[in-house]
């Protein structure tokens, strides 16, 4: 899979949520990963507009056997291995931040603190290739 290289898209919508996604699956298929690794990732948006199918603003990333795959928009209460729950206006500030960025490391940190950033489960479980996927994310974002 390959990221097209347009112009910025606005964080949050469709076209964002696939062009993380496809950056995701991009880095995840370059990393090496061991063949038997199978974990799942929910990211969702806690105040999300909804989607059609009962979905919610969100992603839905999997590892099967080492292999990438996602699909847009989530249930509001799916489970996964690692599950990310973020509102709006703390991912759209997160997004717009790299991450050698002191400020990126305090927002976060206080997101966090504040329950505007909830995290379940060990992100590490997925690899070193997810931090990475960070900084590309935020060229593409308006």
């Amino acid at each position: 899979m390959t990221v097209p290289r347009e112009d910025k898209l606005t964080q949050g919508t469709a076209d964002w949520l696939e062009m993380a996604a496809l950056l995701m699956c991009d880095a995840a298929s370059r990393a090496n990963l061991p063949s038997d690794l199978t974990v799942s990732l929910v990211e969702r948006y806690t105040d999300g507009v909804a989607l059609s199918d009962g979905l919610i603003q969100g992603i839905r990333f999997e590892l099967v056997e080492g292999r990438p795959s996602f699909r847009i928009g989530v249930r509001p209460n799916e489970r996964a291995d690692v599950i990310v729950e973020i509102t709006a206006a703390a991912a759209r500030h997160l997004n717009i931040l790299r991450s050698n960025d002191p400020a990126y490391a305090a927002a976060r940190a206080r997101y966090l603190e504040t329950g505007e950033m909830r995290v379940e489960g060990d992100p590490s479980r997925l690899g070193d290739w997810l931090a990475a996927v960070h900084d590309p994310i935020v060229e593409r974002t308006r």
